[in-house]
């Protein structure tokens, strides 16, 4: 068999040495319209900052260690031009000239490329820069070195702008960030992103979100704003997200998905029975609820070019989706996600309910202790974890990765209590932050507990409802929620007699534990009582400006 694979990133690459491991007679023929193969993109931000120093730490392989080991026929400098399906073969240009070469099974692993939206004096705008691979990382270094670059702004708040930003700013720029959106992190809800957006201003970078930029003047040194702002800049970094590169695909006729992505079936094979796709070009389901997607990410990518080869070799295997799973580093923050969000249940109309929780990340007692914001989303019947999130300083990568397992697994909220999970003082907590987000919502799920949300209460409060803050005289004199009456926990049995029955009760303390106990003490003495979900501290990250 001849198999032919155009791109030799992530997913090619993976797919080209599972193959070569599962069959040492195959003809394997990797083509790479750039000068590199099975590079690490997701390093060259900190290429860009110095952290990493030297560009061959992010050059993973070359085409002569791959030919050495794996005896592939890896081109670089290839590009292929055409795609001609009944005779299948595709057309190259290698350096102006052109040829042809055959196959039996052709690969698309042709990656995503920088979306570069029509916006006026784009084209004349000099310091414009994207980034997708090492030759840009490069063109962002060598301006740097060569220019005078006092303030870089970067148009897009995803998770490469983020690290840009970072990347940049420790590399002594004055960094301003502008978003469409109305938060950094669009894949976060806004109460998880404000947490980085405060990291991001302590740090210096300004953010401007809710804003677009519509023009480029003076060569792209000045950047107009729709609201009539103009910001001078020495170096443009646009990262407003990517699309899939189909235009092969689409040439050649095959089926495309949403976003022009490539349509593959479960086994990873396109409306032509010869052709498979992987990668960031590639229309998938998302897991939770299976709807089609385009997910951009490095695992997936290779872990759809290892399940191609083995298809390709008569193994039984299918592709059930992507999560979805990410993080990002946030100067002294690290932000993750995975599954779907609130915004995207809402949009998909997918019932759910949300909790938050603040655990820290191993046992308090244990110096360097830090807490982190965690988020649930589960199904309010079943109980199956649908989406998490968490933010914080230590521990994100972890309690992700075990979130994200549970949803593969199909796992529910009391699953999640279960879980035995390696533990001691320097590593974790006995209840583990896991455990107790588990237990938290088992708990609102079997009804010991109802909710209210951090954009709920004070409508709530306007309409009559009675807010008490059950912290500590010294806390509530500290800062609280607008409207709130301070009765302490400790105190509240012996003075319930100051809280009338005939209205609807919300209890809130720091972070939402003491809440749910005062609210189980005034239900089982007869009232109506919501405890306000990840508590004052959650309210007031996102609502700074309005806490007294």
């Amino acid at each position: 068999m001849k198999y032919v694979i155009i791109g030799g990133v992530a997913g090619g690459m993976s797919a080209a040495t599972r193959l070569r491991r599962l069959n040492e007679e195959a003809e394997i023929i990797v083509l790479e319209r750039g000068p590199y193969v099975s590079f690490a993109n997701c390093g060259l931000p900190y290429f860009i900052g110095g952290v990493i120093k030297e560009r061959s730490k992010l050059l993973v392989q070359t085409a002569e260690k791959l030919y050495q080991r794996f005896r592939l026929d890896v081109r670089t400098k290839s590009e292929v031009t055409r795609i001609d399906r009944e005779q299948k073969k595709v057309i190259i240009d290698h350096n102006g000239k052109s040829y042809e070469e055959t196959y039996d099974v052709l690969i698309l692993s042709t990656g995503a490329r920088p979306m570069r939206p029509p916006i006026e004096g784009i084209d004349q705008a000099d310091h414009l820069f994207t980034l997708r691979d090492v030759p840009d990382a490069e063109h962002i270094v060598q301006y740097l070195q060569q220019h005078k670059v006092d303030h870089a702004v970067i148009i897009g708040a995803g998770f490469i702008g983020i690290e840009m930003a970072e990347n940049l700013a420790e590399h002594g720029l004055k960094v301003t960030i502008v978003e469409r959106e109305h938060q950094v992190l669009p894949p976060l809800d806004p109460e998880m992103a404000i947490v980085v957006e405060a990291e991001l201003k302590k740090h210096g970078i300004e953010v401007l979100k809710g804003k677009t930029v519509t023009g480029f003047d003076e060569n792209g040194s000045i950047l107009v704003l729709d609201d009539g702002m103009r910001k001078k800049t020495d170096l443009t970094l646009l990262s407003v997200g990517v699309v899939p590169e189909s235009s092969l695909a689409e040439q050649a006729g095959l089926a495309l998905g949403i976003r022009r992505s490539i349509s593959v079936n479960d086994h990873l094979q396109t409306s032509d029975s010869n052709i498979y796709a992987i990668g960031d070009a590639i229309e998938v389901a998302q897991t939770v609820g299976g709807r089609p997607a385009v997910i951009p990410l490095a695992s997936p990518a290779n872990r759809q070019g290892r399940m191609v080869a083995d298809i390709l070799s008569g193994m039984k295997r299918s592709y059930k989706g992507t999560l979805g799973t990410s993080i990002v580093k946030a100067f002294d923050l690290s932000a993750a996600v995975t599954g779907l969000s609130e915004k995207l249940l809402q949009r998909f109309n997918i019932p759910y309910e949300a909790l938050h929780t603040s655990p820290p990340d191993h046992a308090s007692y244990y110096p360097g202790s830090a807490q982190m914001t965690l988020k649930l989303l589960f199904d309010p019947e079943s109980g199956k974890v649908l989406g998490a999130q968490a933010v914080g300083k230590k521990g994100v990568d972890k309690t992700i990765d075990v979130l994200a397992t549970a949803i593969h697994g199909q796992m529910t909220v009391n699953d999640l209590t279960e879980l035995e999970l390696a533990y001691a003082p320097p590593f974790n907590s006995a209840k583990a932050p896991v455990n107790l987000i588990g237990y938290a919502s088992a708990n609102l799920l079997d009804g010991n507990v109802q909710n209210v949300q951090w954009n709920e209460v004070d409508q709530l409060v306007k309409q009559g409802e009675m807010l008490i803050d059950v912290r500590t005289e010294q806390e509530y004199g500290n800062g609280t929620i607008q409207g709130a009456v301070n009765i302490p926990l400790d105190d509240l049995r012996e003075r319930l007699s100051e809280i009338p029955k005939i209205r609807d009760l919300i209890v809130t303390c720091q972070v939402g534990l003491r809440g749910y106990l005062a609210a189980r003490i005034l239900a089982q003495n007869g009232y109506s009582v919501k405890n306000l979900d990840g508590g004052y501290k959650l309210y007031s990250s996102v609502f700074p400006e309005i806490v007294k």
